[in-house]
């Protein structure tokens, strides 16, 4: 009989050669069809695997592929929609609280899309999108 590398429950195997920074750390559709094929190599001919739980197991694991690939894309369509009003600004005044819980106004002049919030410049101050609190065309 062959041996079988042994996995983890995080998908690490040990004793492994590979660096630390190469290992897989969650469990994914490589990590679960090794240990399917390890199973299914494994297994007693006297009474082998329903293959019933084998599809169902399948099943769900495409399932939670294709909910995830949803969430990241949901994700990435917030993050352009949120990109594509900072941008619509420019030009627009804008209305803003500021730290003291006074209310400033001033034009958009630049937006800016280094952090996760896109910043809009409200004369000297760089405040984050989503504490706008009104817009209106410049006076």
């Amino acid at each position: 009989m062959t041996a079988i590398p042994p996995i983890t429950a995080t998908g690490l195997q040990t004793g492994s050669t590979v660096p630390a920074a190469e290992r897989k750390t969650t469990l994914d559709s490589e990590v679960f069809l090794k240990l399917l094929v390890a199973q299914l190599s494994n297994q007693d001919p006297s009474s082998p695997m329903n293959t019933n739980e084998m599809l169902a197991q399948t099943t769900q694991l495409a399932s939670m592929e294709q909910l995830t690939a949803l969430a990241s894309t949901s994700t990435e369509s917030f993050a352009l929609g949120m990109r594509q009003t900072a941008a619509a600004l420019v030009g627009r005044e804008a209305q803003y609280i500021d730290e003291t819980g006074a209310t400033r106004t001033g034009v958009v002049t630049s937006v800016s899309f280094t952090g996760a919030v896109p910043l809009v410049q409200i004369g000297d101050v760089a405040v984050p999108l989503d504490a706008v609190a009104g817009i209106s065309l410049p006076s």
